[in-house]
């Protein structure tokens, strides 16, 4: 037996040996990490851990049991810690415990073969103590993290009578006013759970290779009469029977891959219902009666066209423009593909469709105008261009002129009053974003503003800005929403990037509720170009607290440590830090933080804001023009895409100005690829119109499909992710929204914020949900394309769902 039992009492030592290297080796880690972070006047408890740890690991290799004692000090220690820097929020937890627990349940696994070490049985005990406390911490990220109302709902005086059940979705925000509400109410949160996917109808317009670039479709189909209409990611007009989703007819414009910016994207189309020259035909809906394109659908290409067609038949309305189309980069002079590229859907008012365009980001301060322009509806003729370095001037450039280069751009969709006779802008940035010493008096005026137009004219009426001196990206991405007040009052809800959300009187452009100029920090590479102040929204705003060094993530210690260096590294001096060359700065909330192009959605029934938001950072860093042009970054030009774009601003050129622009979109450690801020990334919150008050607020999107080095992990707790897109309000108490990175569809009830109903989409569900009503059944349509940037997966899907029981 002796002889025996010594090569068994050696194996088992080789194991604790073993183990006692992969904690020495941990411990030095954190030895050294921690000593840098002490350096850099961060926390201590790495540098504490890490001397622990190797001693530890030494006694471990040793096969004395005093260094499994060590370790149990040392996780005894750590669990107090762990919760007065992260209280009762599970995720942050994680980092702090899983981890150590892990090694705890292999330390006590390996104790028996030490050195008096304990029995077997209090071995294994130990160790399942320990996978329990694992559990326990796992549990919490998935019910104690705060996905919960905040308080009980007040009750609440309606914005605005609710609209009346209409079965059609004629405009991309339901109507021009852009409040993404339905008033159809046949599926409910007693039924939801019966809703069953009816159709999928594709678009087959996908990637045939790298020479087409990233895909990214987002549209959001219109449904007027019996039919949906839309567009795919390469502007291919569709329409489709509302009730089983055939294809009827589609128009390819044969837009150029050349011509993809960032990606390729058309998020809607836009309707008009032109006059007829019979008053017979004034029924102006689909059928053998109809006078052409008396129903025109019109939308707006990457290669900056607009084109009208016939909703009829899909054919190009002879009356409209050159062949039914015009485009829209006369007067810009020289201008790459996909340099001016039009991916959100024009909105027509007053007869005339006024359309901005994107134009690409960061590329060279000369690039094309950022000219927001009018069309007939009928004819195409351009009724007026307003370009705010021609102040006055609404017309065509002389022939040896052009619109102003490098202003500020609408790439997002402008929303419109017809009564007033006016449209709502809201502006991005100047061509170049991050740098601001040569920008004209009219740029900072109007950049980053909401700017309200006469729709007849192109003359400014008021505009409203929401961020001086823009050097962030902080360019407004949403569509503002019309809505009445109970007083009377007309307003216009603006959501931000930043977060701050402005309730104005949509007349004047005067705030509702008060903005306050406040200081915000100075300095950077331009310290007198920066504002001293910003205007911070008294309102609502869906902006954190200012992040601080325990505010750092990973999946371990190690991770979470190598964020909290990073942290103390970069320049952070809270909202609004200025751009920094010398070392990296911390922009939080990023530029996809707050609300984007999905925008919000407004129940005027019951005066609520349903806003999906983002709540992540940026590392960013100002690279000089000299180690630009050493990465070799470099401009699109003539060629157009080269199907090889990264994520905005990651090596944008800035060509025109000193420095170049290399930001790490959502803080991104390079070790595992995920996030250096905490979760949640994203979340979901109600918000009384009248007050600013929120109502509840939920972390939105489940971690199922991320995990670190990009491999999704399964995991379907609530973690709150990155969204991008936007959901509809019905009158039956729910908002259907995807948006968020686990390729869900939701049914979420509008008192609590609950999820009632989920499906899988084929793809990723950037895209906005709409919903209608056709043969008595209200159906629920959303185009789950995918994303690159999301890293969702790229589809061609439009997916309609239904009750099972309706007709």
């Amino acid at each position: 037996m002796e002889v025996i039992s010594e090569p068994r009492e050696q194996r088992s030592l080789w194991l604790a040996r073993t183990l006692g290297v992969v904690i020495a080796l941990i411990g030095l880690i954190l030895l050294a990490g921690g000593g840098w972070l002490v350096a850099l006047g961060g926390s201590a408890y790495y540098l504490l851990a890490g001397a622990g740890l190797l001693a530890s690991g030494f006694f471990l290799f040793r096969g004395k049991s005093f260094g499994a004692w060590i370790f149990l000090a040392i996780f005894v220690a750590t669990v107090p810690w762990a919760f007065w820097e992260s209280g009762l929020d599970a995720w942050a937890l994680v980092p702090r415990l899983t981890g150590p627990a892990i090694l705890l349940a292999c330390v006590s696994l390996v104790s028996p073969t030490l050195d008096r070490g304990p029995r077997w049985p209090v071995g294994l005990a130990g160790a399942a103590l320990s996978m329990v406390f694992l559990a326990l911490v796992f549990w919490g990220a998935a019910w104690l993290h705060p996905d919960r109302p905040i308080g009980p709902l007040p009750a609440l005086a309606g914005a605005a009578p609710a609209q009346a059940p209409a079965s059609d979705w004629p405009a991309w925000g339901g109507t021009f006013a852009g409040q993404r509400y339905s008033g159809l109410k046949q599926i409910t949160s007693e039924n939801v759970g019966q809703l069953e996917r009816v159709w999928v109808a594709h678009t087959r317009d996908l990637p045939q290779g790298a020479g087409e670039g990233k895909y990214a479709a987002e549209t959001t189909p219109l449904k007027i009469g019996n039919r949906l209409y839309l567009c795919s990611a390469k502007n291919i007009l569709i329409a489709l029977d509302a009730i089983s989703g055939r294809e009827i007819w589609r128009y390819d414009p044969k837009v150029s891959n050349a011509a993809i910016p960032y990606s390729a994207s058309c998020r809607g189309v836009t309707a008009f219902r032109a006059p007829v020259s019979n008053p017979d035909r004034l029924e102006l809906t689909q059928g053998p009666r109809a006078q052409p394109c008396s129903l025109r659908i019109i939308e707006g290409t990457l290669d900056g066209r607009i084109i009208a067609v016939d909703a009829e038949t899909g054919r190009p309305c002879a009356d409209f423009g050159l062949n039914g189309q015009v485009d829209i980069k006369q007067g810009m002079g020289v201008v790459y593909p996909g340099m001016a590229a039009i991916t959100a859907p024009p909105v027509i008012v007053r007869g005339n469709i006024v359309t901005g365009h994107q134009v690409m980001d960061g590329q060279r301060n000369s690039a094309p105008s950022g000219v927001i322009q009018a069309f007939d509806a009928v004819t195409g003729e351009r009724a007026w261009a307003w370009d705010m370095g021609r102040p006055g001037e609404y017309g065509q450039p002389e022939p040896d002129e052009e619109f102003t280069r490098g202003t500020p751009n609408m790439w997002t969709t402008a929303s419109a009053d017809e009564n007033l006779g006016l449209v709502y802008l809201p502006m991005g940035n100047s061509a170049v974003d991050y740098w601001s010493s040569d920008r004209s008096p009219q740029e900072n005026r109007y950049s980053t503003s909401l700017v309200a137009l006469d729709a007849e004219t192109g003359e400014p009426r008021w505009h409203f800005q929401t961020v001086h001196k823009d050097v962030w990206d902080y360019d407004l991405g949403s569509q503002a929403s019309l809505v009445d007040l109970p007083d009377g009052t007309p307003a216009i809800l603006l959501p931000s990037k930043q977060g701050e959300l402005y309730l104005l009187d949509r007349r004047t452009g005067e705030p509702l509720h008060t903005v306050e100029e406040r200081p915000v920090p100075q300095g950077g590479v331009e310290p007198s170009e920066r504002s001293p102040t910003q205007p911070f929204s008294g309102f609502a705003t869906l902006r954190k607290p200012s992040l601080e060094e325990r505010d750092m993530w990973g999946m371990t210690p190690i991770d979470q440590m190598i964020c909290r260096i990073q942290y103390r590294q970069s320049a952070y001096e809270g909202y609004y830090t200025a751009p920094t060359t010398d070392r990296r700065w911390i922009q939080y909330p990023g530029y996809n933080g707050g609300s984007d192009w999905g925008s919000v959605a407004v129940d005027p029934r019951r005066g609520v804001i349903y806003a999906n938001y983002n709540d992540m950072p940026n590392h960013n860093r100002l690279v000089p023009r000299s180690v630009a042009d050493k990465k070799g970054w470099k401009p699109r030009g003539p060629a157009g895409n080269s199907g090889n774009g990264g994520p905005e601003g990651a090596g944008d050129p800035q060509v025109g100005t000193p420095y170049a622009i290399d930001v790490n979109a959502g803080w991104r450690l390079g070790l595992t690829q995920l996030l250096c801020k905490e979760p949640p990334y994203g979340g979901l919150r109600a918000i009384d119109l009248q007050t600013g008050k929120t109502l509840w607020d939920r972390p939105f999107g489940t971690a199922r499909e991320n995990g670190p080095w990009g491999l999704p992990l399964g995991i379907p707790f609530t973690i709150g992710t990155p969204n991008n897109g936007g959901g509809v309000v019905t009158a039956g108490g729910l908002m259907f929204i995807a948006a968020a990175t686990d390729n869900l569809i939701r049914a979420i009830d509008v008192e609590t914020g609950e999820t009632l109903w989920t499906d899988r989409l084929p793809g990723g569900g950037q895209a906005n949900v709409m919903t209608y009503e056709e043969g008595g059944r209200q159906f629920v349509v959303i185009m789950a394309g995918g994303h690159h940037f999301m890293e969702t997966p790229i589809s061609d899907a439009v997916v309609a769902y239904a009750l099972e029981n309706t007709p």
